[in-house]
Order: structure tokens, then sequence, then C-alpha cells
């Protein structure tokens, strides 16, 4: 397991430059131009700032000597400075940005996780019912409905008419004299509509794959010996096959990482929140090539471990299966 760990977190290193290559001619070829935004944020700028600012970003040389000069200073973790007025370091700014990312994500990914998998298995079992037929309904409602009007309706409703959850940002204006429970408290309330409607998003995928490996399992025959022993039916479904019925169910877990990571975007831009996904937008309208190759970076490396992970926990589940052996 360890030599198939390490040869998986070797074959990432290319992987990653292919990533960043593609990523840096997409950005650096897209309509846009750094130096107008600057000259459009302060008219007043001189034509020898410009001139400075072309030349300290190197945007006068060719795509692919840029590309090769920003590769050599990331191997050695410097994303260089952003182009924004503040002229952070961008691994400074994404240090700030990241732990709410990962919060709202890993806590999205754990509730699809407890919500969708018994809602696939009970499905599953009971086929072709009217349950199974609700919940389908249900989870392709979430799939099929665009998250930013879903997310205007949630502010509108529950934050202007009912009041009962905040609508924008992380802290309530009085967060600095609250006790530590309050604070917590009011984070938690502060994220539980981006959080609910990336879970309510992402129950399909994760519900119909459980639903279709439990149908698979559910008619093998080491299923019937155990129901012919008498064993409990619950026991029988969810200790025998839901194990067997995991190791699809892991992949696509492993490959849903960038689809959440794509989805802080639009959360954390309508919901005013300080994470990563806003960062990005900001990033975007303002021709920020440093900051976008930075978190499209963090994001590539987050992908792939959480990629490894998947195929970690795969063989955990599954002992027959013995990564770099033969037979």
């Amino acid at each position: 397991m360890l030599n198939y760990i390490i040869k998986r977190l070797l074959g990432m290193i290319p992987m990653l430059i292919g990533i960043t290559m593609i990523s840096f001619i997409v950005i650096n070829l897209a309509p846009g131009d750094p130096v107008q935004f600057l000259s459009q944020m302060n008219p007043k700028v001189s034509e020898t700032a410009r001139a400075k600012f072309i030349k300290m970003y190197e945007l006068d040389k060719p795509i692919h000597i840029r590309y090769f000069n920003w590769l050599k200073k990331v191997a050695k973790l410097d994303f260089g400075e952003s182009f924004a007025l503040d002229r952070k370091p961008v691994l400074e700014k994404i240090k700030e940005r990241l732990p709410l990312t990962i919060y709202l994500n890993v806590t999205a990914m754990v509730l699809i996780f407890i919500i969708a998998l018994p809602l696939g298995v009970l499905s599953a079992y009971y086929k072709d019912t009217l349950f199974d037929r609700g919940v389908t309904i249900f989870v392709f409602i979430g799939f099929a409905i665009p998250t930013f009007w879903l997310a205007l309706l949630c502010m509108y409703y529950f934050g202007v008419v009912l009041g009962w959850l905040p609508i924008s940002g992380l802290k309530s204006y009085n967060f600095d004299s609250l006790t530590m429970f309050g604070k917590i408290i009011d984070v938690i309330k502060h994220t539980i509509m981006p959080v609910g409607i990336s879970v309510f998003g992402g129950l399909a995928g994760l519900s119909r794959f459980a639903r279709n490996s439990m149908l698979e399992v559910l008619n093998e025959e080491y299923v019937e010996a155990a129901r012919s022993r008498g064993l409990p039916e619950n026991k029988i479904l969810f200790k025998h096959a839901l194990r067997n019925a995991l190791l699809p169910i892991i992949t696509i877990l492993g490959l849903s990482i960038p689809g959440l990571i794509g989805g802080s975007v639009i959360f954390e831009s309508i919901f005013g929140l300080p994470g990563m996904g806003q960062l990005f937008y900001q990033s975007v309208m303002m021709r920020d090539y440093p900051t976008i190759m930075g978190i499209l970076v963090i994001g590539a490396v987050l992908t792939l471990i959480g990629n490894l992970v998947a195929d970690v926990v795969y063989a955990l589940v599954d002992p027959r299966i013995r990564y770099g052996k033969k037979g």
C-alpha cells in the first residue's frame, strides 16, 4: 500500500504540470487586459507606470517564457504578487480564504454522504414503490434547479420574510461582543443556507449510484443465503450488501470534489462569503492572473489528493484489492 501511495504521489506531478500549463494558456488567451483594467481603476495612471507594471509582471514576454518563469517560482512555493491594488502575495491571500472554503466543502460532502447513502439503499430496497419514486423526484429537483435561483429564493424567504437566517457575510455586526459559543452559532447560522443548497444539489448523483449499486448487490447469492439463515433485514442491507455496494460510490465521492470546489465560486459570491471561490470570481473580473493561477493550482492539488484518498479507502473497504501486487 505504501509503495502504491508513493507511486500515485509521483504520478501527480506530471498531471499537475499538465493542468497548470493548460490553465495558464487559457487564462492568458482569454479576452481582457490587466493593464487596461488598471487604467480603468485609476485613470491617472501614467504611461511610465503602465510600462513598469508590464515589465514587473513580464506581460511583454511570450506566453511560454512567462509560463516557465511562473513554474520555477511555484516550485519554490512562490505564487507571485496579486495584480490587485493591495499587491499582497498570492499565497497569503489564499491562506486567508482557504479555511472557509474547506469548511464549506467538507461539511457539504459529509452531509451529502450521510443523507444520500441511506436514500439510495432504501430506494433500491423499495424499488419501484411510491417511496422510490418520491426520492427520485426529490433528488432530481435538487439536481435540475439552477443553484443561483434557488439561493436567491432561500435568501428572500428564510432571510427577508421569516428572518430566520442571515443572508450575507460570515459574521454578524455584533460578532466581537458574542461569547465563544455565540460566535460558533453565528458562523453556523451564516453558512446554513450555502451548505444546505450545496447538499440539496449534490444528493442526486450519489443516491442514484448507491441505488444502482445496491440493486446489483441485492441479487447476489450471498444476500439470499443470509436471508435463508434468518438474519435481520437491516443487518443484511447495511452490513453485508452495503459494504460491497460502497466501491463505486467511493469512486464517485472522490470525483465529486472538483464540482464542490467549482460550486464554491457561486455560493460564496452570492452569499458574500470571504472564501476562495469569491476570491476566484473577483480575480477573474480583475484579470488578476497570478491569483487565478494560484487558486487553480490549490484546487487541482486538493482534487488530486481527494482522488488518492478515495483510492486508498477503496482498498480498505475491499480487502481483495492489493495495489502493487500481482494475483
